[in-house]
């Protein structure tokens, strides 16, 4: 794992110093997402310097260095990531040339990229990364990212006195002389709305993400051509034929038997490293499973983390380590008091490259730590939920949404006012009252998402509004963003095209695969991991299991009313049912509490008037009353503060010039 720049310029002839000088602070920014080694190469002629900084992991030895040059010198590749399986790849690639240098994924994806060519490799490569490779021949860079978007890779798309330079984070972009400071208006409006950014922009505007499953190619004369080598839908039409048949009840056990397969060789092959090597261990049915899976193949005990809260309806510590002892791993785990980690927020947001108002970043990068005090690589369960169905939305798409929409709205909307009129804290009492296994998690957040979904007219509108951490975010805009207030281009479009065959519940799985898995999800845990220099691989993600998961009848996700009916099954063949199942509560902190809380002052400082009109990113009205309404107690509105928050802290940290319609 690594962090990746580079730099193209426009002039027909560059000096090598001026162009090491711009790569030098772009690469130096990156310190955090590869400490043990760094390298520069450049091309005055062509203009090129390209730089990394190294996590080895792989091939230790200078062998597996880079920027990588090809044994014939024709082409040079910076990668950051990891693929596996390749030795049927590493074998093909010998037969065409003289044998590898070294041992490192690197070499083989860049001497195969060269001796078969970009198009016939990308197909066959099974991991994450995202990798610059250059044809000095021809003088054309391809910038390509893996297929779920695994791995960033940021891109600026306008020209200010240089054609190009890309890097693993904005932060690399920032750091070079005329860096990215103005804010897209655009991506800013998606931020507000849903607590993350697009997985195709950036919040600067002028810079871009390489979408997942893309590959923008840059030729020597400056034209730019972005095509997909991967396209999630191609896989969902792939197997509609399958899910359109169904799966008779004698074949059942033979699919999760097919499924059990995948997973393991998934597994096993993301345990391939030359570094100390452990797992996230939450005790839920993805990290479970993967865990299990581990020290099926293991010779040894699997060295497993956790994090717990020592509030109750947020700490999941019991489980993990009631599975981990199940399992038989060397169980390490830290319980943490809500007060500490609050005092910590502002530290970690730090780590943060740009704005992302998950507050499962908090215990996500606090697990990362604990995690690399002990191991370099880590494997964890994500991408389960939105593969494999695992969401509550889900069910409620699958079951009794349908007969939500098609209720009058003259019952729904005197339900929603009676909904919300109860605080939350009210909810939660209620809830307490009931058995204990049958107590949901954060019921008083539950109820008023409830309360806000019940005007939807249509399944987009509802799902829009499920997963909206501030619906009125958009409209906050400031500045020359004002009137923005819709998200243009989603990235999830294609996931409700009325012509498409797919159930409510397939089309919200597709649309969170597509836009929150890669924006939000995947961006948390690189970002969280990277700031301590921990590589963590998701085999879950495997594009294997993501295309055979597509295949599945949605009955064989969601059963019974049960999610991710497939890992439960394939679970209990390992672990007792009594330790996994229970309702879903999610890597969530009681940020509302917080707020109210320990936080309070550090918030009321970034949400003053004046600290909201120095940033100049949102207007202080609308911010002062969700605020306001919170610290009463009359709602939860922790999620769009904490958004809110999350983005005045790095405006702040970073200095904004200001907003940009794009």
């Amino acid at each position: 794992m690594c962090g990746i720049v580079g730099v193209r310029e426009s002039r027909a002839r560059s000096d090598a110093a001026a162009l090491a000088r711009t790569v030098g602070p772009m690469s130096a920014a990156l310190a955090h997402r590869g400490p043990d080694a760094d390298g520069v190469w450049v091309d005055a002629d062509a203009g090129i310097a390209l730089a990394q900084r190294r996590l080895a992991v792989v091939d230790l030895s200078p062998t597996g260095a880079q920027p990588m040059v090809s044994a014939s010198g024709r082409s040079v590749l910076v990668y950051n990531g990891e693929c596996y399986a390749l030795d049927d790849l590493r074998r093909d690639v010998e037969r065409l040339g003289p044998p590898l240098r070294g041992t490192s994924d690197t070499e083989v994806v860049l001497e195969a990229c060269e001796r078969l060519g970009i198009a016939r490799v990308l197909p066959r490569l099974v991991g994450m990364f995202a990798f610059a490779l250059l044809e000095r021949d021809s003088g054309r860079l391809h910038l390509v990212r893996d297929r779920l978007g695994i791995k960033p890779l940021f891109v600026t798309s306008e020209s200010d006195g240089h054609d190009l330079r890309f890097a693993s984070e904005t932060r690399a972009l920032r750091a070079a002389p005329g860096g990215p400071r103005d804010v897209d208006a655009v991506a800013l409006a998606q931020f507000l709305r849903s607590g993350h950014l697009p997985s195709d922009r950036s919040i600067h505007a002028g810079v871009e993400q390489v979408p997942p499953g893309g590959m923008l190619t840059v030729e020597r004369d400056g034209r730019r051509l972005l095509r997909r080598w991967w396209d999630l839908d191609a896989a969902v039409e792939a197997g509609a034929t399958a899910r359109r048949t169904g799966i008779d009840g004698d074949a059942i056990p033979s699919t999760l038997d097919r499924m059990d397969g995948l997973l393991r060789d998934a597994v096993r092959s993301r345990m391939v490293a030359d570094v100390p090597l452990g797992a996230f261990l939450s005790g839920g049915i993805d990290s479970s499973l993967v865990v299990a899976l581990m020290q099926e193949v293991s010779r040894a005990p699997v060295r497993t983390f956790s994090i717990g809260s020592s509030s109750p309806a947020y700490d999941e510590s019991t489980f993990a380590r009631a599975v981990a002892g199940h399992l038989g791993t060397e169980h390490t785990e830290l319980v943490l008091e809500d007060a500490d980690v609050a005092e910590m927020v502002p530290m970690i947001l730090d780590d943060l490259d740009e704005p992302l108002g998950d507050p499962s970043f908090v215990p996500t990068w606090l697990v990362a730590r604990l995690a690399r005090e002990h191991v370099t690589v880590a494997l964890s369960g994500d991408g389960g939920d939105e593969v494999f169905g695992g969401y509550t939305r889900y069910r409620f798409a699958a079951g009794r949404m349908g007969a939500l929409l098609r209720a009058p709205r003259l019952v729904k909307a005197p339900l929603a006012v009676a909904l919300g009129a109860i605080p939350p804290r009210g909810w939660d009492a209620a809830a307490r009252r009931l058995p204990r296994r049958r107590q949901p998690g954060r019921a008083g957040e539950q109820m008023h998402k409830a309360a806000r979904v019940l005007g939807a007219r249509d399944m987009r509108a509802l799902y829009g509004r499920l997963t909206a951490v501030w619906e009125g975010g958009p409209g906050a805009v400031a500045g020359d963003g004002a009137g923005v207030v819709s998200a243009a281009g989603s990235a999830d479009a294609g996931a409700w095209d009325p012509a498409r065959d797919l159930t409510s519940a397939e089309r919200m799985m597709l649309a969170d695969t597509l836009g929150y898995l890669p924006g939000d999800v995947l961006t948390k845990v690189d970002r969280a991991s990277m700031a301590h220099s921990l590589e963590v691989r998701v085999p879950l993600l495997d594009n294997r299991v993501v295309e055979a998961a597509w295949t599945l009848p949605l009955d064989l996700r969601i059963r019974d009313g049960r999610t991710k009916w497939v890992l439960r099954e394939l679970l209990a063949r390992r672990v007792p049912r009594a330790l996994t199942e229970r309702p879903k509560r999610g890597f969530a902190q009681p940020v509302g509490a917080w707020l109210r809380g320990p936080l309070r002052p550090w918030a009321e400082d970034l949400l003053a008037v004046d600290a909201l009109d120095r940033t100049g990113l949102v207007h202080a009205a609308p911010v002062r009353a969700l605020w306001s309404a919170h610290t009463a107690g009359r709602h939860d509105h922790h999620a769009a503060l904490w958004s809110v928050l999350v983005l005045q802290a790095w405006a702040m940290r970073v200095g904004i010039r200001g907003i940009r319609s794009s």
